[in-house]
């Protein structure tokens, strides 16, 4: 399941379990490449929930996370960060990072 959501939206999530946030920017090269990464995930992981971040529209959230670039992915559990990926990165990178949170 991939979702868009604002800062407003992300602080009212459940944040029980495990998640991906993805923060991103509508110019970004990369980022448009890494959507379809994701995408690609989530046919085979839909149960596994995939929040996006629109970096350039939520610069408190942007901020709070601590995150300085795009695209950046963090993996939570339990409302608190385990780990992150800056920059693009492959299938097979970001399916390591969610086996750790599921593990």
């Amino acid at each position: 399941m991939i979702k868009e959501v604002n800062t407003q939206e992300y602080d009212a999530l459940d944040k029980s379990g495990v998640m991906l946030v993805e923060f991103y920017s509508k110019t970004c090269g990369p980022c448009k490449m890494l959507a379809f990464v994701l995408k690609d995930i989530d046919k085979n992981m839909s149960d596994f929930p995939i929040y996006t971040v629109d970096f350039d529209e939520n610069q408190e959230l942007k901020e709070r996370c601590g995150v300085k670039g795009f695209p950046t992915m963090l993996f939570m559990k339990d409302g608190e960060e385990v780990s992150r990926l800056e920059g693009l990165k492959q299938k097979p990178a970001i399916i390591k990072e969610i086996e750790k949170l599921n593990a």
